[in-house]
């Protein structure tokens, strides 16, 4: 089974954590959750630091949840997550979606999140999903498309950004703007009963303008996503800089509004 050969271009820098420790099955597997059942197995591919994943498992009492990521360091967050909600049907291990180390039919539920648009194959990473999930069963992705995000109001150096993130992206082996090719990628990969479906996150409140315009900016300067594009010659670091200065410009408009789109898919195996 081949490796990802794609570079995950956020790390896991602090400002890429602050973000991925807000998430929630409630606002980022809403599409997911109704179909789950207390005595359900489920994979969550990807988990990061385990928010989603603790979620889960709370909706499967019974059942048991696997999460796994390539990334050792940061399923120490998602072991810590789990053990100060007190959950015991939850467990991480390291892996890799295009070569999972589960035998076929494992799950009832396969789930990734911000996932496919990260990896080399996307399609090859459905199909080995399928694989390890159980006839009747689910394999539930959500990722979200760049290049439908809008903002209000307009910030010249915030066009920048998204032009010079999705050159970074492609050039580490993924694709930005995932949530609209979803549903192509799982025909591709030989799903035939897919559910195709979207949602937004989006940011209004002084609150959560100052927290998505500070998180962006300091990912900006001085997360792996910086390094890469100034090492991949995308950018230099002052014009990071100005990137940087143009979200906090945004965050602090009090008019200032912000969605994220995303594309979801729920395919019945």
């Amino acid at each position: 089974m081949p490796k990802d050969t794609a570079v995950y271009t956020h790390g896991h820098h602090e400002s890429v954590l602050r973000s991925h420790t807000w998430r929630t099955a409630a606002n980022s597997a809403a599409y997911l959750t109704g179909h789950l059942r207390p005595h359900m197995r489920i994979l969550d591919i990807g988990c990061g630091p385990g928010t989603i994943t603790a979620d889960l498992a709370e909706l499967v009492p019974q059942g048991q949840v696997t999460g796994v990521d390539a990334e050792e360091s940061v399923l120490e967050r998602a072991r810590a997550v789990a053990e100060e909600r007190g959950l015991t049907n939850v467990s991480f291990a390291v892996a890799d979606v295009h070569a999972l180390d589960h035998p076929d039919d494992s799950f009832r539920v396969v789930h990734a999140h911000q996932v496919l648009q990260h990896v080399g194959d996307p399609v090859g990473a459905l199909r080995e999903m399928r694989r390890v999930c159980a006839p009747g069963g689910i394999v539930a992705v959500r990722d979200s498309d760049y290049a439908a995000m809008t903002w209000y109001p307009s910030v010249p150096g915030l066009d920048g950004w998204l032009d010079l993130y999705r050159r970074v992206a492609r050039a580490n082996g993924g694709e930005p703007d995932a949530g609209r090719r979803l549903r192509s990628w799982a025909l591709e990969a030989g799903f035939t009963d897919i559910t195709s479906t979207a949602t937004a996150w989006c940011y209004a409140t002084e609150e959560e303008r100052t927290w998505w315009s500070g998180l962006w900016a300091d990912r900006t300067v001085a997360s792996s996503y910086a390094r890469l594009a100034v090492d991949g010659a995308h950018a230099t670091e002052e014009e990071l800089r100005s990137i940087a200065a143009a979200w906090r410009t945004w965050g602090g408009a009090t008019d200032g509004w912000f969605a994220v789109l995303h594309g979801e898919i729920l395919c019945r195996v």
